[in-house]
Order: structure tokens, then sequence, then C-alpha cells
């Protein structure tokens, strides 16, 4: 008599996979493209027509410049899926399973907070010219229809345009972490990796100006 085998539920995916949502914020993404092309011309054109010691200096001036360019412009980033968020700061990178996370929120700053500890959001600053012109709209559509005769699905999707954009991502956030916080891979501790790569080339630069001033 052969017994018959139990079919097994699928196994959910372990590993994280990153960047379902993105979030980044395009001005700084526009300054500091705007800033390493400034970088580059000038420092470029020091150590071709540069005489002396002024290529060395410009050498020296771009390991620092450009590391920290980088770090506070274009690195500043959050993603997030279904079983954690992963947030990229100038110098750090921090993984937090939503388990682990306790809110999201945004006041002067967007801050996350999680096992006790908070971590800032550098890739989704804060406007407060914007969240006031938010709270205006908010205020104007309010007194446009006192009687509420606006239709519910238009009214949802008009607020959401209405709030201002680091509100809305911190609700998405919030959203997410709310929704896999129960699930079994999103389960852990906070986890933060220095980022040795921006750190390292801006340290040598600093000591590089500092030797080259020194010897002068």
């Amino acid at each position: 008599m052969t017994s018959e085998q139990q079919p097994q539920p699928p196994k959910e995916p372990v590993g994280p996979v990153y960047a379902d949502r993105v979030y980044r914020s395009p001005m700084s993404l526009a300054g500091g493209v705007a800033l390493l092309a400034l970088a580059a011309w000038i420092g470029i054109d020091a150590v071709v027509r540069g005489t002396g010691s002024t290529p060395w200096f410009a050498l020296a001036g771009l390991l620092l410049t450009v590391p920290l360019v980088v770090a506070f412009t274009l690195r500043p980033a959050v993603f997030a899926n279904e079983d954690r968020m992963r947030v990229r700061n100038p110098f750090r990178t921090i993984e937090l399973p939503w388990g682990s996370v306790d809110a999201v929120r945004a006041s002067y700053s967007t801050e996350v907070l999680a096992d006790g500890a908070k971590y800032q959001l550098w890739s989704v600053p804060v406007s407060l010219r914007e969240r006031k012109r938010a709270s205006r709209q908010q205020a104007r559509a309010a007194t446009d229809d006192p009687y509420g005769r606006t239709k519910v699905n238009a009214d949802v999707a008009d607020a959401g345009v209405r709030r201002a954009t680091a509100d809305r991502i911190v609700d998405e956030l919030n959203e997410l972490a709310e929704r896999g916080a129960a699930r079994p891979t999103a389960k852990g501790a906070p986890a933060v990796r220095w980022a040795f790569e921006i750190i390292v080339p801006a340290v040598g630069g600093a000591a590089l100006l500092a030797a080259l001033f020194a010897t002068r």
C-alpha cells in the first residue's frame, strides 16, 4: 500500500529583491550632474594647462570633491520592496527589514525609526513650501465643495495629488511596512554598511591636499 504525498506549499523567495520602488530627488540628481560637469571642466583644464604644482592641486581637489558631490547628490536613494527597505545615504547604507521598522515620518526631515534607532532619508527631502502649497489647495478644495458633492474616487485621487511629495512617499513606505511586517522574509535586525568607496578617495584627496599645502 502506497501513501500519497501531500503537495508542498510554494516557498516564498528568501533573498531580498531591491529596487521594486525607488525614491530619489530629481533636483539633487540634476544639481549633482551640473556640479560634476563643472568640476571636470575646471579640474581637467587645470591638469592640462597648469604649470608647477597646479596639476597636482587639481588632481587632489578632484579626488576630494568628486566623491563628496556624488555622496550628497547622486548616491542618496531609498529602495523598497515587499520585504524590506534599503536606505542609501551619503556615507552609509542601511538595510531595514519591515519587521524591524517602527514608523516612517516626515517633519522637517524624513526619518525612519527602527529598533530604537533613527535614520534619516536623504533622498526624500521635506519642502515646507510645497507642504504649505498643498495645504492651501486642500483648503481651497474644501471651500469649493463644502457639501461633498464631488465623487469619492475623484476626491481620493485629488487628495493624493494635493499632498506634498515627502508626505506621499512616507504614506507609501508606512503602507509597505504595515503590509510586510508579518512576512517571514521581512524579519531581522537593521544592518548598516559604511560607504568606503566614497570615504576612502575623499580622505585620500584631503590628505594629498594637506601634503601639497605643507610642502609649498
